[in-house]
């Protein structure tokens, strides 16, 4: 497969720190969910649902590539049309994927009609207060990103409690993540008066592709150490948070 920005595909090179920060959030989020049926919305390749057994997990993706090799129920359809009956889901998890709609309240109306009574939902994005630039979208792929109150509005109209959390990576995450915002620095230095606002969308996109496989070829081992538990979730004070995580309850029937 094609690696990519727009998913997390592989953890070789200098993907492993994705590849496990992603995983964290599944991880991190297991003990949330009720027993039941999981629908994993804008899931990829589906690296980590296995997290989250020993529930019964549904993959559901718009690119039939990824869910192709998939050992479990899987999907093609857009998160904003899913196809499947209301009530049909004990919990729906979403992790980096919502940022990647430009109308996410669509997706949260479906995720609420697919949930059943006292369903919980868990959508996990970047913090965009951390990621990037807290005032520019750098992610091509992305449409939307979120700071804690702003995810906590989204969320908040759709159900009965909502909490919001922040996951938080460890020392040797932080190390290296600051040196990639270094490396991003540099790199927007050189567009001083923001004119990649003007190119189009899918060329940012193969732009971004081309410089994050060329400064990913190779592995740091460092970054080849981190793991899951590198990652912990905490509640509260989250502006600093690499992701943020809600965790959100709809009422009974």
């Amino acid at each position: 497969m094609t690696v990519t920005g727009e998913r997390v595909m592989t953890r070789a090179g200098g993907f492993n720190m994705s590849w496990q920060r992603h995983a964290a959030c599944y991880a991190l989020a297991e003990p949330f969910l009720p027993a039941g049926r999981v629908l994993d919305l804008g899931c990829g390749i589906g690296h980590s649902y296995d997290l989250l057994a020993p529930r019964d997990t549904v993959g559901l993706d718009c690119d039939a590539h990824v869910l192709a090799a998939q050992d479990r129920e899987t999907v093609v359809a857009d998160m904003r049309r899913i196809p499947f009956e209301d009530r049909s889901f004990a919990s729906v998890v979403a992790v980096h994927s919502i940022e990647h709609v430009p109308d996410p309240e669509r997706v949260l109306t479906e995720v609420v009609r697919v949930l059943e009574p006292e369903g919980c939902a868990v959508f996990a994005t970047p913090n965009r207060l951390t990621f990037g630039r807290p005032d520019e979208i750098i992610d091509p792929y992305h449409y939307v990103e979120y700071s804690p109150s702003e995810l906590e509005e989204l969320c908040v109209p759709w159900f009965e409690t909502v909490q919001i959390f922040g996951l938080f990576g460890s020392p040797l995450y932080d190390e290296l993540s600051r040196e990639e915002r270094r490396e991003l620095d540099r790199t927007l230095r050189l567009d001083p008066f923001r004119l990649r606002r003007f190119v189009p969308r899918r060329v940012r996109q193969e732009l971004y592709d081309w410089k994050l496989t060329r400064e990913r070829r190779h592995t740091d081992p460092r970054a080849a150490s981190i793991g899951v538990e590198d990652f912990s979730l905490r509640e509260g004070d989250v502006d600093e948070a690499v992701d943020l995580v809600a965790v959100c309850r709809c009422a009974g029937s």
